[in-house]
């Protein structure tokens, strides 16, 4: 008797295997060493409880537990006030959730995704594509190698522009609210905007109502910033800094 057996898409998850692998490890070396000096039972002590923590988290963003990944990145799209006719580009792209969704909910719109793919990530343009054909929608999504810091688009090349969790990952550009510029150059006059990142690190984009004012400056038509760590759905254990405690939503029209 043959069985169906039904294939998924495979998005990851934000807490990685790896992570939880090497603060395993070493706690339970640590707390090896601790019956021989009792010092080193606090290293072991941290370690554990940073694997026990992390072990949280994945479950939290795992579609088996909290499904927090999805609830997350899904409020990229439902901060865009775009109709769903024509173009839309997906910047980091990753293994192509943010561009598939797009694709599903406007079935009439081209979406491109691009990413670096570089080494130090499990993503790779051929994963993406792999993903949007057990979704269905690969006639309508593409997918290339770019750079977040030189788009190779024209100025008003797309109908919406989105970018999740992307911008500061970008090595090449200190000043991060040059990433948002790139992005804006190749969006349409008149076109949606919603980026997510960490937008409340002052660090890496400085004073928030002066961010607002300088896209203003820029001649966005509207921009708005949401707080993304104040909503209810998050648990308050996620809220810490490190994990998803600062970041934000920018959305508008240009």
């Amino acid at each position: 008797m043959n069985e169906y057996i039904e294939i998924k898409p495979d998005y990851g998850n934000w807490v990685s295997s790896k992570l939880l692998y090497v603060t395993s490890v070493l706690g339970l070396v640590f707390l090896g060493l601790s019956f021989w000096k009792p010092g080193f039972l606090f290293p072991a002590s941290f370690f554990l409880l940073a694997f026990g923590y992390f072990l949280y988290a994945r479950h939290q963003f795992s579609p088996h537990g909290g499904d927090l990944q999805n609830r997350i990145r899904n409020l990229v799209l439902e901060y865009l006030e775009w109709d769903g006719n024509r173009t839309a580009l997906d910047i980091g792209c990753g293994n192509g959730p943010l561009v598939i969704r797009l694709a599903k909910k406007y079935p009439h719109a081209r979406i491109t995704g691009v990413d670096y793919w570089g080494e130090a990530w499990d993503y790779s343009q051929g994963e993406c594509e792999r993903n949007a054909g057990i979704e269905g929608v690969s006639e309508q999504v593409l997918f290339e190698k770019a750079s977040a810091s030189k788009l190779p688009y024209k100025d008003e090349s797309f109908d919406a522009v989105v970018s999740n969790f992307v911008f500061h990952e970008v090595a090449d550009t200190k000043d991060k609210t040059q990433l948002i510029r790139e992005a804006l150059r190749v969006l349409k006059k008149g076109g949606a905007f919603s980026f997510q990142d960490l937008f409340q690190v002052k660090k890496l984009y400085g004073d928030m109502d002066e961010l607002l004012l300088k896209l203003q400056s820029w001649g966005i038509e509207s921009v708005e910033l949401v707080k993304t760590n104040e909503l209810e759905f998050i648990p308050k254990a996620l809220k810490l800094p490190f994990m998803v405690g600062e970041i934000g939503i920018l959305h508008g029209k240009k």
